[in-house]
């Protein structure tokens, strides 16, 4: 399973009703760490899937949900759960690590 894209339209549905926790990644394509860090969770992601969504949020398209919660660096990694964030990670890590974190606090 791929990382899915979450829009400001589609955030409250895709994340925070979900019934799995959902790590949202909030990103822009001007912003080189967050590309660095993209094929890393697109492999968690299949290695993780049913016990967590991977979800990208694109901060230049969607404004609206990163202003309401304070986005001000990027890449931001926020993991939802029962529609709370429970954890979040400020910046570019190796895989290995992003993983563990995830694993972590799932």
């Amino acid at each position: 399973m791929a990382t899915k894209n979450v829009t400001d339209a589609s955030f409250q549905a895709d994340v925070l009703d979900s019934e799995t926790p959902v790590l949202v990644d909030f990103w822009a394509d001007w912003c080189g760490p967050c590309k660095m860090i993209a094929p890393a969770l697109e492999e968690i992601s299949e290695e993780l899937a049913g016990q967590v969504t991977i979800a990208k949020m694109d901060i230049m398209e969607n404004p609206e949900v990163p202003g309401q919660i304070g986005v001000q660096s990027i890449p931001l990694m926020i993991l939802y759960k029962n529609g709370q964030p429970i954890a979040q990670k400020l910046g570019a890590a190796p895989k290995s690590q992003l993983k563990g974190w995830i694993e972590s606090v799932i």
